[in-house]
């Protein structure tokens, strides 16, 4: 497998005084850095699969950050988020890790927003491998693993799958994705594509 692409690492406030600070914060930790005014400029430049980790504000003017969240929900983004927010906005932060942020911090709190960030980019590092895993796998076998996943036998996933196939194929099929996720059995593959589920929800990302 070739190396997995390099993290950057993302500021999105719209503050210029916080934004600079912490951009100063950040610069030690010897990432690739960007920062960014707006939700709208970062959506704008952010490639479609970039792994890495954005610090977000929540109250940003014009898109805010749920928003911001959404649109990397429906890009199947992988980049992990960690929310910045004021202390009357503890409803809006648990809203934003209910739709899949990562964790968030209350402003101005740099010690513990520190804290977590290793947390975070051990998990953006993990979701570029996965990444890097899915994309190795045929549409054929991407599409072989979500029914494996639901747990059903060869002989139904192979009626299910379009144009149907044999058992047969189901099954060398299975052991081709299995060799490229580097997992062994059925249950292990159930519990990657749950912790993988950004990833690879019917639609886009079996295309």
């Amino acid at each position: 497998m070739s190396t997995s692409p390099a993290l950057t690492l993302y500021l999105v406030d719209d503050d210029e005084a916080i934004r600079r600070s912490l951009l100063l914060l950040l610069f030690p930790q010897g990432l690739p850095l960007q920062g960014f005014d707006s939700g709208e400029a970062f959506v704008q430049a952010l490639g479609p699969q970039q792994p890495g980790c954005v610090i977000l504000d929540l109250r940003l003017g014009g898109m805010n950050g749920l928003a911001v969240l959404e649109q990397l929900r429906q890009r199947r983004s992988p980049l992990v988020v960690l929310f910045l927010s004021g202390h009357g906005d503890i409803p809006m932060a648990l809203e934003a890790m209910r739709l899949g942020a990562f964790d968030w911090v209350v402003k101005p709190d740099t010690a513990r927003l520190l804290e977590k960030l290793p947390a975070a980019l051990a998990e953006a590092s993990a979701r570029a491998e996965a990444l890097q895993r899915w994309q190795e796998l045929t549409p054929r076998e991407r599409e072989v693993a979500r029914q494996v996943g639901l747990g059903l036998p060869n002989k139904e996933i192979a009626r299910r799958l379009d144009p149907p196939c044999s058992p047969r194929s189901v099954e060398t099929h299975r052991a081709h994705l299995f060799a490229k996720l580097g997992l062994g059995n059925d249950n292990e593959l159930g519990r990657w594509l749950q912790r993988q589920a950004w990833l690879v929800a019917d639609g886009e990302a079996g295309a």
